[in-house]
C-alpha cells in the first residue's frame, strides 16, 4: 500500500490543530465565566457546542470525502467559527469581566480563516454527486444538470445471478 493510500488523519492537519487550539482557548474561558450568572453560562454551552462542532466536521471530512459533503462540512463550520467571534459581544453585555481574554479567541478564529480558505480550496471537484438541492456541488456543476453515471450500464439481474 502506498502512501497516499493510508487514510488521512485528520489530527495532524494544520486546519485541525488550529481549530484544536481555539477549543482549548474557548475552555479555558468558559472556565472562567461565573456560575451564578445564568445568560453566561447558557452562553458556555454555545461557545463549547461551536468549538467543538468546528473539530468534529474538520475530522468527519478528513479523506476522500465526496465535494458536497465537504462543502456542507464547511458551512457548519464557517457558521461555528462566526458565532464565536460575535460572542464577544454577548459576553460583553452579560457582563464577564475578563471579556478581553475573548479577543485571543478572535485572533486564532481569523488564523483559522487562512486555512480555512486554503482547505476548501483544495477540495477534489471531480468527486462529486450531483448536489440536487444546488447548494454544494462543484463550480459548473447544477441541480439540474445530467448526471454522467446515467449513462454507464447497468444490469441488475447479472448480480441477482451471482447469489
Amino acid at each position: 500500500m502506498e502512501d497516499e493510500d493510508l487514510p488521512i488523519d485528520p489530527t495532524t492537519l494544520p486546519i485541525f490543530i488550529k481549530a484544536e487550539e481555539i477549543r482549548d482557548m474557548v475552555q479555558r474561558i468558559c472556565d472562567l465565566l461565573p456560575e451564578d450568572n445564568k445568560q453566561l453560562q447558557f452562553l458556555k454551552e454555545e461557545l463549547l457546542g461551536h468549538s467543538l462542532t468546528i473539530t468534529s466536521k474538520l475530522a468527519g471530512t478528513a479523506g476522500d470525502t465526496l465535494y458536497s459533503i465537504k462543502m456542507e462540512a464547511a458551512t457548519f463550520i464557517r457558521r461555528s467559527a462566526h458565532d464565536l467571534v460575535i460572542s464577544y459581544h454577548s459576553l460583553k453585555q452579560y457582563g464577564f469581566k475578563e471579556v478581553e481574554y475573548y479577543l485571543t479567541v478572535r485572533e486564532l478564529i481569523e488564523e483559522f480563516r487562512l486555512l480555512f480558505i486554503d482547505w476548501v480550496a483544495g477540495f477534489d471537484k471531480w468527486n462529486y454527486i450531483i448536489d440536487r438541492w444546488g447548494l454544494f456541488n462543484p463550480p459548473g456543476v447544477g441541480p439540474f444538470d445530467k448526471d454522467p453515471d446515467d449513462d454507464i450500464p447497468w444490469d441488475g439481474e447479472r448480480f441477482e445471478d451471482e447469489d
